[in-house]
Order: C-alpha cells, then structure tokens, then sequence
C-alpha cells in the first residue's frame, strides 16, 4: 500500500506547474502560486525527497524517432499463485519491448504495452515471454491504429 504524503493547497499548485513543464524557473513558478522563490525550492526538493516527484523526464514522441507498432496485450493467467505473479512481474519488467503493465480486474490478469519495430519482433517477444511461459494462459492483442489522446502529465493524476 501506498503512504499517502500530506500536501497542502500551495504543493498542489507547484505539482500542476511541474507537470505541464518541469522546467520552468522556480521564479516563475513562485510567481503564479504566491510564495517566494526559496519556499518553491523547499518544497520541490521535499517532493522529491519524498518520492511525490519521482523524476524529471523528456516525454519523446516514439513516432518522430523511428517507426514502430505499439500493441496492448490482454494476458490471463493460468493462476493467481503469488510466486507465479511475481516471477511474471519481474520478466515483464526486464523486457525492452514492454513500455508499461497494469495488474487489472475483469477476466484478464493484466493489461501490457508493448512496442516494437516489426511484427516478427513482436513475434519473438509473444514466444519468449507469453508462449513459453507455462503459468500463462492465453493472451489477446490488440493493434493500436493511431494515438487518439496522448500522454499529457497535467492530466497524469485527478485534479483537486
């Protein structure tokens, strides 16, 4: 379970701003929520040092970078046994192609990103970590066509 981190009305404001361009100075910043320079600088390294703010990134665009098929994979387990769960975690988590996993409710076990350059790369990665996997199943693709909404990080967490 999650510890919740206390934050106030000032660190939800800094959090928006950051979101949208973590760049910005922290003058401006400080600008548009009303505290002092030194108190958004407090308060950012405080977010991080608490794990509120877990890094600082470059959102690419995947499709300016070379051509690739982006795919989500529904994969039922053949159970739920802990060790069985977890061992499949980690090989999901050590796979290039896989660029994020959801353990979800329903009649799948979890929801795989997968991206790749070919369908024959896709192919190896079904062989190597969903097919010879003896606790999996059966696993269900599905192509995306095109992005409809993209990743946006004001829109990563709920608004208060």
């Amino acid at each position: 379970m999650t510890d919740f981190v206390d934050l106030d009305d000032f660190d939800h404001r800094i959090l928006a701003r950051v979101r949208r361009n973590n760049l910005e100075p922290a003058r401006m910043t400080a600008e548009a929520v009303g505290l002092s320079e030194s108190a958004v600088l407090r308060r950012l390294r405080r977010l991080r040092a608490e794990g509120v703010i877990r890094g600082d990134v470059a959102i690419v665009d995947p499709a300016r970078v070379e051509p690739r098929i982006v795919l989500h994979v529904q994969v039922e387990m053949m159970n739920q046994e802990r060790p069985a769960m977890e061992a499949f975690k980690r090989a999901l988590a050590a796979s290039p192609e896989v660029q994020g996993a959801w353990d979800v409710t329903g009649e799948t076990d979890f929801l795989v990103t997968v991206a790749v350059r070919s369908m024959a790369e896709y192919e190896a990665f079904c062989l190597r970590e969903l097919t010879t996997e003896a606790k999996v199943r059966g696993f269900q693709s599905m192509i995306v066509i095109r992005e409809v909404v993209g990743f946006d990080p004001s829109r990563a967490v709920l608004k208060r």
